[in-house]
């Protein structure tokens, strides 16, 4: 039984908490744990999980949140950045599923955040398992 860390970006509350189910939905019936931490925004998931990571705590992490275009060019800094971020983590053999949603509206984000329907949360956590597997295999 390995034990997680859910990192949550808490800015769309109803929109996270279908993601969080989903994802710990994913890891309990593969017989995991998981804790959930809130963080501001997606831009500080990424510093959240190296510092978790230090912490030998956890076995593996699973990004939570959803960014969705507005009017600005901030959108696309957020987006790029907390995914860039992540996958500079993983690079460095740290087990994450990047669950952050990056839709152009609320709709999307809906689908794909409820678990009866697109389950990105579930998702998440299945790649996080999955790299976990990797790791630890390759040593």
């Amino acid at each position: 039984m390995a034990h997680f860390l859910i990192v949550e970006a808490r800015f769309y509350s109803h929109l996270n908490d279908m993601l969080i189910e989903g994802a710990k939905g994913a890891l309990e019936a593969a017989g995991h744990s998981a804790d959930v931490i809130t963080v501001p925004g997606a831009l500080e998931v990424p510093g959240a999980i190296a510092m978790a990571a230090e912490s030998d705590r956890y076995d593996g992490f699973v990004a939570i949140g959803v960014v969705i275009r507005g009017e600005t060019y901030h959108f696309e800094i957020v987006a790029g950045e907390s995914a860039r971020a992540i996958m500079a983590l993983t690079m460095d053999g740290i087990a994450i599923g990047n669950g952050i949603l990056t839709t152009e509206n609320e709709e999307q984000a809906i689908v794909r955040a409820d678990p009866a329907q697109k389950n990105k949360g579930g998702e998440a956590a299945v790649a996080a398992m999955r790299l976990l597997e990797l790791r630890d295999q390759f040593g």
